[in-house]
């Protein structure tokens, strides 16, 4: 298990200058998104992942496994979670008070 970050860059989100990774591996059953563009998840049974509007305003996330989306604000301004299977990818971007989904290949119903 584990996190592997790639080389740390300065993004500005929400008017505040984050410190992040353009990219991180997340072996992890739980993580909370910091600033990344881009989140693979493998190499666990399940991960439990939370979108953090405070860190991060928009994300790519592959899952090469179970992964449950949750966010600190409704998804599709409808939805809590979104469940995604191995193999999805799935693009989020924060907007206003609402977490979108811009693209996707492989969302299941949640």
């Amino acid at each position: 298990m584990g996190i592997f970050k790639s080389t740390p860059s300065i993004r500005i989100i929400n008017g505040n200058e984050i410190k992040t990774s353009d990219s991180v591996v997340v072996s992890n059953p739980t993580y909370k998104t910091d600033g990344e563009y881009v989140v693979v998840v493998k190499d666990v049974d399940y991960c439990k992942l939370t979108l953090d509007s405070k860190t991060t305003d928009h994300v790519v996330v592959k899952a090469l496994t179970d992964v449950l989306v949750i966010a600190d604000s409704l998804i599709d301004e409808q939805f809590d979670e979104v469940e995604l299977t191995n193999g999805s990818c799935v693009e989020f971007k924060k907007i206003g008070e609402y977490w979108y989904i811009l693209s996707s290949d492989g969302l299941k119903n949640s």
